[in-house]
């Protein structure tokens, strides 16, 4: 089964979509199998994370943020703003899918475990996400 989440980015940054992906794959009916997730773009990702303290996120905001700085001079695509190449880098960086098994209807993540959309742009909106449920 296929799903379409779109997931509304207004800022840069770590995005917990897990209750929206949860809520998805619960409505698809499925009990067990594996989900598969994937962010139909260039300049963003998706990842599994700490959900619990929010200074996680914020550090390795930061973290990625000083790893591929914006104004580089080196960057030669600058058309679409001084975020746009550093935006490419990071998802080149990070991940553009995930895969999670499901078990008893659930997704079978850890304690402190989330799903995040990472938006690498400053002022983006909206997100598509690919799920895929597959029963097994």
């Amino acid at each position: 089964m296929n799903l379409h989440l779109t997931v509304h980015a207004s800022r840069q940054g770590l995005h917990d979509i897990t209750r929206t992906v949860s809520d998805a794959v619960r409505g698809s009916g499925v009990a067990d199998g594996l989900v598969t997730l994937f962010i139909r773009h260039t300049s963003a990702s998706i990842l599994i994370q700490e959900n619990a303290d929010p200074s996680v996120c914020r550090d390795l905001e930061g973290w990625l943020n000083r790893l591929v700085p914006e104004h580089d001079s080196l960057y030669t695509h600058t058309i679409e703003g001084p975020d746009d190449m550093p935006a490419h880098i990071k998802s080149a960086l990070t991940a553009t899918s995930l895969s999670i098994p499901l078990v008893d209807g659930r997704l079978a993540l850890g304690t402190w475990q989330g799903i995040f959309l990472w938006e690498h742009r400053h002022h983006r909106g909206i997100r598509e996400v690919l799920v895929n449920v597959i029963p097994t």
